[in-house]
């Protein structure tokens, strides 16, 4: 792929997600009702009036382009390019009045992201990146932290109710005593607090692709390593870690590649 600044694709996802992030807002000032979706995560009118909003002002600026949205939005790419939108990443945080969701927005072209936005409105944080240009919060430069041990990292696991089909799960426990500490807190939280270098590992054990998009290429240009469990790197392998790159033994420790 030749180089490409990618300014203007930025710029609209960043509105697209500003806009949507404000629309949210609103939602959660009230008593939202979610339903369940067939995988029995939730949804809410928030969810799918932000999806809407945000394929609304993509599409009005890039026409030929693909969507790949969580709440339903799809469409044909005319040109290699594809939009991957989450509107609502946790949702089940989102309805509970917590502030751990964000508005995420990827830009795949030919099979590689190459623009990603994490808006988290409640936090006032949004994060962005283009493909060989770095990553950012609020418009400053952040990397990955320097911590170069175990002992030192503070590790991100996320759905430690749901690892049992993996054949690491039972070593799992065992292997969190070598880290300094273990947090919880939701998906693109977690993959955000290691791109700003307040986290060293984040695990994530169920994904689709309007998980990773935005999150995995921030991370990357952070600096972090990012795979699949299997080893691969595709926001289409179902799942996720990411780590400081002197994390990378006790990664294969766990995970046996």
């Amino acid at each position: 792929m030749r180089p490409m600044d990618w300014e203007k694709e930025l710029q609209v996802a960043r509105s697209a997600a500003m806009h949507a992030g404000d629309l949210a807002v609103g939602y959660q000032s009230q008593e939202l009702k979610p339903e369940s979706k067939p995988d029995l995560s939730p949804v809410t009118i928030a969810d799918r009036e932000c999806e809407k909003r945000i394929v609304e002002e993509i599409l009005a600026a890039f026409p030929n382009d693909g969507i790949l949205g969580e709440e339903g939005a799809s469409r044909e790419s005319r040109n290699g390019r594809k939009w991957i939108v989450d509107p609502i990443d946790g949702t089940r945080d989102f309805v509970r009045g917590l502030p751990y969701w964000a508005v995420l927005i990827g830009l795949e072209v030919d099979g590689e992201v190459v623009v990603g936005v994490t808006h988290m409105p409640a936090l006032k944080n949004m994060y962005h990146a283009a493909v060989g240009r770095g990553a950012f919060r609020n418009d400053r430069r952040i990397s990955i932290a320097g911590i170069d041990s175990a002992s030192d990292a503070l590790v991100c696991v996320n759905g430690l109710n749901n690892l049992s089909e993996f054949f690491w799960a039972p070593r799992l426990v065992p292997w969190m005593d070598q880290f300094w500490a273990v947090r919880s807190l939701g998906g693109c939280m977690d993959a955000m607090m290691l791109a700003s270098g307040h986290a060293e590992l984040w695990l994530e054990a169920h994904a689709q692709p309007w998980d990773l998009a935005a999150v995995n290429l921030i991370l990357q240009e952070a600096g972090a390593r990012v795979r699949n469990f299997d080893g691969g790197n595709s926001i289409y392998g179902g799942n996720a870690i990411a780590y400081v790159p002197p994390l990378e033994g006790v990664v294969r420790d766990l995970l046996g590649w």
